[in-house]
């Protein structure tokens, strides 16, 4: 038994294949399909143009570290401030002793304690502490003119470092002239085989600042040679009065101390001594 056709099965299909609309339209769409799926295909088909070349990167390159020196206006960078004043820090001991009038009375107040008969009284900590401040004292024109000068106008801006150190070193350069002796200048000269300077602006730093210590070291000792003749006048009248009675084998220094004290104490030693301390710079050498 054959199977039954379609068209025969289902009588509107059978219609639907007959009408010849219908026919047209079927044919119609799938050759609209067909088209535009050739198209597609032929589109993706298609070579692109080649793109074109570009210009090669420059080469990557590694960490870099840059440092500021100047701040806003010219005036320079923090970092440059607080490297600058850690270097100061490290070099201010050997500025202190060098080049200000700390070595002088400092050697002066040892004198005074020695030719008093007292070895630790008052102590090394006590005698720097009233040099330092005493020091501070003579030298306070000379740092206010410093930081007038050089200071504050390079952290303005207005000057460059190198300017800054030129003026603020001017004073300090004055200060020294003014309280050394001109044979110890000539002295440094002929030790260092230069030429004898014409005037003191020729004069270097190199041979300045030994020729201003040695001054200051020779003021020192002829201020130490007064203070002592008091106390050893009354060191050799206690000897003689102790000798005198047979009284060998008693330490004079022990006699004597207390005598030395009272006379310091009744003259105002200790005012007598900064008073010609502070009086040796007011004036030249």
């Amino acid at each position: 038994m054959t199977a039954a056709r379609p068209e025969r099965r289902f009588p509107a299909f059978r219609d639907l294949v007959r009408s010849s609309p219908v026919r047209r339209v079927v044919l119609v769409a799938a050759l609209v399909t067909v088209g535009l799926v050739t198209s597609a295909a032929a589109a993706s088909a298609a070579p692109t143009d080649p793109a074109a070349p570009s210009s090669p990167t420059a080469p990557a390159t590694g960490d870099t570290v840059s440092v500021a020196v100047n701040g806003v206006n010219g005036t320079p960078s923090s970092s440059i401030v607080v490297l600058l004043g850690i270097t100061l820090l490290s070099v201010a001991p050997a500025l202190l002793l060098m080049t200000t009038s700390f070595t002088k009375i400092f050697v002066v107040l040892s004198f005074t304690r020695n030719a008093l008969g007292l070895q630790g009284v008052p102590p090394n900590q006590v005698l720097a502490g009233l040099a330092l401040f005493l020091s501070l004292f003579v030298m306070a024109p000379t740092v206010s003119q410093v930081n007038s000068d050089g200071i504050q106008p390079y952290l303005h801006g207005e000057k460059t470092f190198a300017q800054a150190v030129e003026s603020g070193g001017d004073p300090l350069r004055e200060f020294m002239l003014d309280h050394t002796r001109e044979q110890d200048l000539a002295l440094l000269t002929r030790a260092a085989h230069q030429e004898n300077p014409e005037t003191h602006e020729d004069v270097s730093f190199a041979t300045l600042v030994p020729a201003f210590l040695l001054s200051e070291l020779r003021s020192a000792f002829i201020m130490g040679f007064v203070v002592f003749v008091p106390f050893l006048v009354i060191d050799l009248v206690v000897s003689a009065s102790l000798m005198s009675m047979g009284m060998m084998m008693l330490p004079p220094v022990m006699i004597s101390l207390p005598f030395k004290l009272l006379l310091f104490v009744l003259v105002d030693g200790w005012g007598l001594v900064v008073t010609s301390l502070v009086g040796s710079y007011a004036g030249g050498g």
